[in-house]
């Protein structure tokens, strides 16, 4: 499974990427903060989180609980 998040850096950002790690400690969670990339998945408001090349939310920061019911 390969996580994403995408964002320019902000504090939101960087907690989503936490949680993320903290929902799926085996997968490999890569931040993405190129704004041509994060327009180039269809994201107008970060943080954004992908899963296996899928925009699965956007906007807000989900708890690693949150994260887990999402990509089940």
């Amino acid at each position: 499974m390969k996580i994403q998040v995408l964002g320019t850096g902000c504090p939101k950002c960087k907690q989503l990427v936490e949680n993320a790690k903290k929902a799926f400690p085996e997968a490999k969670v890569e931040k993405v903060e190129d704004i041509d990339k994060i327009l180039e998945a269809g994201v107008m408001m970060t943080p954004a989180l992908v899963v296996d090349g899928k925009v699965v939310s956007s906007g807000k920061v989900l708890s690693p609980d949150d994260i887990k019911k999402l990509v089940k």
